[in-house]
């Protein structure tokens, strides 16, 4: 089995190339610079790879298309909006959203799949986007996959994204058994030296390690401790009912 997978170097799709090791799939990963304000992600999916290769058979190319940047700049990733904090779930994160992002990278993705003879390409899409990003929810998947499939009838290649209806809680779970080494994974949409640990993705990520009861291995003992306190802090100031 051969696929193409998006990786950014994140909690999800770092879980996700260990899933499809664990399979036996031969894993052909590309991680893509778009100018996107927390670029520190490549660093960490090329170091993330380099740990992985021992598992199976697994190539890694990082793409830059960030020509394409004043096209899609706009928002908080792309754009000059600042970088919302607080809980996915909440108005504000649709900031976060690159206009069309998942679109343009699974295009790009598929045409790699075509010409190296995969059949699959994965991303790692979860049922915590849901509510804020249109380009993770099922219905895009299946529209998009029936899109491929009519523009590649020569050359099938199927859309693919087995964490579709997992939180990420239950990704870091699944990543757990796997192995998966976190501290070498990037959530921080700032992109600083260190994660802020106030902004959405830096909050959905503590929730996560936080329910399954362990320290995010990324951070250092008073980082945990203090993303914690801000967890909690957001998680007082939702609005219940």
């Amino acid at each position: 089995m051969k696929a193409v997978l998006i990786l950014s170097g994140g909690v999800d799709s770092s879980t996700l190339l260990y899933y499809l090791l664990s399979k036996g799939y031969e894993v052909s990963a590309i991680t893509f610079i778009y100018r996107q304000r927390h670029s520190k992600e490549v660093e960490f999916a090329k170091k993330l790879v380099e740990k992985a290769k021992k598992f199976g058979k697994l190539e890694h190319r990082v793409v830059d298309i960030s020509s394409i940047h004043d096209l899609i700049s706009k928002g908080a990733i792309t754009g000059e909006d600042g970088i919302p904090e607080g809980f996915y779930t909440e108005e504000r994160q649709k900031a976060t959203i690159v206009p069309n992002r998942n679109m343009i990278l699974l295009s790009i993705a598929v045409g790699y799949a075509v010409k190296i003879g995969a059949n699959e390409v994965h991303y790692a899409a979860h049922k915590s986007d849901y509510s804020v990003y249109p380009d993770c929810r099922k219905e895009f998947i299946k529209a998009l996959d029936t899109a491929i499939y009519l523009g590649n009838l020569w050359s099938p290649v199927e859309l693919k994204a087995p964490f579709v209806e997992m939180t990420k809680s239950e990704i870091v779970s699944l990543g757990l058994k796997l192995g998966v080494p976190y501290e070498l994974t990037w959530s921080c949409y700032r992109g600083e030296e260190r994660p802020c640990l106030t902004c959405g993705t830096c909050v959905e990520r503590t929730e996560a390690f936080l329910s399954n009861g362990i320290r995010d291995p990324l951070l250092n003992e008073e980082e945990w401790r203090k993303a914690v306190e801000i967890y909690k802090g957001f998680k007082e100031n939702v609005p219940r009912g």
